[in-house]
C-alpha cells in the first residue's frame, strides 16, 4: 500500500466516524470510493434480511430512483452470495448482469468494479459497486482492492449505525405497537373495533387484505362482517374449513408463502371477489383463558412473503386485541339482546307487563298499552290491583304463586276487566329472577283473543299460518288461483314401510310428530309455506302467498337444516337402540299455479304445475344417485349465498322430454360424513368433465382417486360403474352425456 492509498483509507474512516447518521456514514463512502476509481457512478446495497433484497441505500452520479433486486440477481448479488469482489470489463457480455435495470433508469452500464461489504464479524451486509471508469482500460485489480480496503475502514461506523438503526427501528415499532393496542383497547363497539384492527393489523404487516374471523359458538361457523378491500361482503362457513378452520381447529400459525400450492386453500372465494391470493398468514385468536374464539387472517405480504417477525408481530397483536375483542363482543351481545328484546317486547302482538317484588308495574309494550287504553306513563308505578280493577282477587294470587314457586303459569280464555271493559284474554305469567336466582318479580304476557283472533288461532292449527292471515284479512276470494314462481321442497323418509312394521301404529304415530316438528320448525325458521303431509313425505313451497327475493336460499337452507337437525335426532335414536332415519330432499323452482283447489264442502290450498312434479323427481333421485338433497339447475341459478354444490347430472327425468341440469348439496356434511371433501370434489370434477368427453379410462382414474379419499361417496361410484360400462360398449355417437331416468 502506498502513501496515498493510506491517506486515502485514514480519509475514509475519519470521514464516515464523523457522519451521526447511517445514510451519512454510507454517503461518504460512496462518494470516496467513486472519487478514489475515477468511476461515473457509484452505489452501496445494504441487504433487507426480511424481503432476501439487496437495496441501493446510497448512491452518487445520478441515481435518483430506489432499486431492489433479489440477493441472488445480478453482479451486486453474485458478490453478495459470493463474499468476493467482481470486475466486469464488458457488462452486457456477463450473463449475471441484470440490464433490466439499466432499462428502468435509462443508464448505460459499461464496466462494473463490485466488492463486498462487510461486518467486522465477516458477515457480508451488502456490496458497494461503481460503474464505468472515466479512464482507458476500465477497473483493475487495484481498484478492486482499493474499494474493498475501503469498505473495510467504514465497516465499523458502518456496523454500529446498522445496529443503532436496527434497534431505533425496534423502538418505534414497539412504540407504534403499544400505542395501537392502547387506541385500540378503549373501543367497546364491535363493528368499529373490528374495522380498526383489521385497518391495524394490514398497515402493520404491510398486507394487501386482512379478515379477523370470529367463532360463533351457535352455529359452529367462522364469521366476519369486516375485511379489507371486501366492502360489505360477509363471510361464514363451518369452523373446519379452510386456512382460518385450520388455525381455528389445531390452534397453530400457518405461514403459507404460496397459496395455490397447498391443498387446505379454497380459491371459492377469489373467485367471488376476483381477489387473487398470494400468500397466507393465519393465526389462532385466544381468549385471556387460552380458548381460540377466532383467526386473523392476512393475505399477500408486499414485496415477499410472510416471515418469521411477521408471524411473531401479528400473534403478539392479536394476542393484546383479544381481550378488546372479547369485551366488544360481550357489549355487543348485550346491547343486541337489549335491543333484540325492546324490538321484540315493542313488536310483539301481546301485552308485556313487568312487576317487581311488590306487584308494581315497571314497564309495559306497545300492545299493553293498546290492550289497556293508556299510554306507558299511566301504566308503570301503578299497583297490579288498581291496573286490573275486578280481576285482581283471583289474579294478584296467581302472580304471588309463580313468584315463589319459580315456575311459569298459563290460563286460557280468561275474563279480565281492562279499564272498566271485559276482555276475553290468554295469560302467561312468569317469573323475573337474577342470576344468582334471587326473585326480581314477574311478568305478565296477555293475548287479546277477539272473534277475529280466535278464529285465526283455530285456522292456524288445521293450515298454514300465512294462508290463514291472508284469510283473515281479505277474505276466502283473496286465494283465488294465480300463477307465480317459486322454489318447491319435497322430502321423504326412506325405507320408511320397514321402520313402521317394527314400531307399530303408536310407535309409528309417535315417530312422525317428532319428526315433523322438527322439519316443520325447520321450514318455519326460513318462512317456508308447509303445503301437506303427504303420509311421511313433507312437500312445502317458498315465496307464496308471499314472495321473498332470496325465496331459493331459503328453500336451500331448509334443506340443509332438515338434514342436520335430523342427524341430531338420529344420534338420540341410536342412543337408545333405534335404527336411524334417512330422507331424500328436492328442490326445483318454477312457474306454479297456486289456489284453493277442491269441491264447495272441502278445498285446500295449495301449488300445482311442473314445478311440483320436478321437485318430486329430484326427491325420489336422491335413492339413484346416493345423494341426500338434489337441487334443478333452476334453483341453483337464482342462489345468493354460497353453498357447497356440485353438479351430479344432466337427466331426462320420468315424464319430461327435457334435460335438466341438478346439483347436489353438501353444506349438512362434517368431515366424519365426508371426509377430505375438496380433494374429492376435485377428483369428482375433473372425472365428470372427462367423462362427458367420453374419455372413460381417465374420467374411470379420476373416479377411483376419489374413493380411495373417500369410499362411501355414491356419485362417484355411479359414475365409475358408468364408465366400465360404456368403455365396455360405447354410446352412440350423438351421445351427449344425458341420463334417461326410467323409474319415479
Amino acid at each position: 500500500m502506498n502513501l496515498r492509498e493510506a491517506r486515502l483509507l485514514l480519509e475514509v474512516a475519519n470521514a464516515v466516524a464523523q457522519e451521526d447518521t447511517l445514510d451519512g456514514q454510507l454517503g461518504r463512502l460512496i462518494e470516496l470510493v467513486t472519487q478514489a476509481t475515477d468511476a461515473d457512478r457509484g452505489t452501496v446495497f445494504l441487504h433487507d434480511f426480511e424481503t432476501q433484497e439487496l437495496y441501493s441505500r446510497q448512491s452518487v452520479g445520478g441515481l435518483s430512483r430506489d432499486i431492489r433486486l433479489l440477493n441472488d440477481r445480478g453482479i451486486a448479488g453474485h458478490v453478495f452470495q459470493s463474499g468476493e469482489g467482481v470486475l466486469v470489463a464488458d457488462a452486457y457480455a456477463d450473463p449475471r448482469f441484470e440490464s433490466s435495470i439499466d432499462e428502468q433508469t435509462g443508464y448505460r452500464t459499461a464496466t462494473i468494479a463490485c466488492a463486498p461489504l462487510r461486518t467486522i464479524n465477516g458477515e457480508v451486509i451488502g456490496v458497494v459497486q461503481v460503474l464505468n471508469h472515466q479512464g482507458d482500460g476500465g477497473f483493475n485489480q487495484a481498484h478492486l482492492a482499493l474499494i474493498e480496503a475501503m469498505a473495510r475502514q467504514a465497516s465499523v461506523s458502518v456496523q454500529r449505525s446498522l445496529l443503532l438503526e436496527d434497534a431505533e427501528r425496534k423502538r418505534q415499532r414497539e412504540q407504534e405497537f403499544l400505542t395501537m393496542v392502547s387506541e385500540l383497547s378503549g373501543e367497546l363497539k364491535l363493528g368499529s373495533l373490528l374495522d380498526k384492527v383489521i385497518g391495524t393489523i394490514t398497515r402493520l404487516l404491510d398486507a394487501e387484505r386482512s379478515t379477523l374471523f370470529l367463532n360463533d359458538t351457535k352455529t359452529d361457523e367462522l364469521y366476519t362482517e369486516i375485511g379489507e378491500g371486501l366492502g360489505a361482503t360477509k363471510i361464514r362457513f363451518p369452523n373446519h374449513l379452510g386456512i382460518a378452520g385450520t388455525v381455528f381447529s389445531t390452534g397453530e400459525t400457518v405461514n403459507i408463502p404460496y397459496a395455490y400450492a397447498d391443498l387446505r386453500f379454497n380459491p371459492s372465494f377469489d373467485k367471488q371477489t376476483g381477489f387473487f391470493t398470494r400468500s397466507i398468514l393465519c393465526t389462532p385468536l385466544l381468549n385471556k383463558s387460552g380458548t381460540v374464539i377466532g383467526a386473523t387472517q392476512v393475505l399477500n405480504k408486499r414485496g415477499g412473503v410472510f416471515s418469521d417477525d411477521d408471524a411473531a408481530r401479528l400473534k403478539a397483536f392479536t394476542a393484546q386485541m383479544a381481550v378488546a375483542l372479547e369485551n366488544a363482543k360481550l357489549f355487543d351481545d348485550v346491547q343486541a339482546m337489549k335491543a333484540y328484546a325492546e324490538s321484540m317486547l315493542a313488536s310483539m302482538a301481546s301485552g308485556v307487563i313487568t312487576f317487581n317484588d311488590n306487584d308494581v308495574a315497571q314497564t309495559i309494550n306497545r300492545s299493553g298499552c293498546r290492550i289497556f287504553r293508556a299510554r306507558s306513563r299511566d301504566v308503570i308505578n301503578l299497583a297490579a290491583a288498581e291496573l286490573f280493577g275486578d280481576s285482581s282477587t283471583w289474579l294478584l294470587p296467581k302472580l304471588a304463586e309463580v313468584r315463589s314457586s319459580g315456575e311459569s303459569l298459563t290460563l286460557l280464555d280468561v275474563e279480565l276487566d281492562l279499564a272498566g271493559k271485559p276482555t276475553a284474554a290468554n295469560l302467561t305469567l312468569m317469573p323475573l329472577r337474577s342470576e344468582g336466582g334471587t326473585a326480581m318479580g314477574s311478568m305478565l304476557m296477555i293475548e287479546d283473543i277477539s272473534d277475529e283472533k280466535r278464529m285465526k288461532g283455530t285456522m292456524a292449527r288445521y293450515m298454514d299460518p300465512l294462508i290463514a292471515e291472508s284469510l283473515m284479512r281479505e277474505g276466502a276470494n283473496a286465494l283465488g288461483g294465480q300463477e307465480s314462481e317459486a322454489t318447491v321442497l319435497f322430502s321423504d323418509i326412506r325405507s320408511f314401510t320397514t321402520l313402521t312394521e317394527s314400531l307399530g301404529a303408536q310407535g309409528t304415530v309417535s315417530l312422525l310428530n317428532t319428526y315433523f316438528t322438527l322439519m316443520v320448525e325447520c321450514l318455519q325458521r326460513e318462512g317456508g309455506m308447509l303445503d301437506k303431509f303427504i303420509g311421511d313425505a313433507v312437500m312445502a313451497v317458498f315465496g307464496l302467498p308471499i314472495p321473498n327475493a332470496d325465496d331459493a336460499d331459503r328453500a336451500v337452507r331448509t334443506g340443509i337444516a332438515m338434514l342436520t337437525e335430523l342427524e341430531g335426532l338420529n344420534r338420540q335414536r341410536q342412543e337408545g337402540g333405534l335404527a336411524p332415519i334417512r330422507i331424500g330432499i328436492g328442490l326445483h323452482t318454477d312457474a306454479v299455479v297456486s289456489g284453493n283447489i277442491g269441491s264447495p264442502k272441502r278445498m285446500n290450498y295449495t301449488v300445482i304445475g311442473d314445478g311440483v312434479n320436478l321437485a318430486a323427481r329430484l326427491e325420489s333421485a336422491c335413492k339413484q344417485y346416493g345423494a341426500r338433497m338434489l337441487i334443478s339447475e333452476a334453483t341453483r341459478s337464482r342462489l345468493r349465498g354460497t353453498y357447497r354444490l356440485r353438479e351430479a347430472d344432466r337427466v331426462v327425468v320420468k315424464g319430461k322430454t327435457e334435460p335438466v341440469v341438478i346439483h347436489e348439496v353438501l353444506d349438512f356434511h362434517s368431515e366424519a360424513s365426508f371426509p377430505r371433501a375438496m380433494e374429492v370434489l376435485n377428483h369428482y370434477r375433473d372425472g365428470l368433465e372427462l367423462y362427458r368427453r367420453r374419455s372413460w379410462g381417465a374420467a374411470r382414474s379420476c373416479f377411483e382417486q376419489a374413493l380411495a379419499l373417500h369410499p362411501d361417496d355414491r356419485l362417484s361410484s355411479l359414475y365409475l360403474q358408468r364408465c366400465i360400462a360404456f368403455d365396455a360398449a360405447p354410446p352412440a355417437a350423438d351421445w351427449d352425456g344425458v341420463w334417461v331416468m326410467e323409474s319415479k
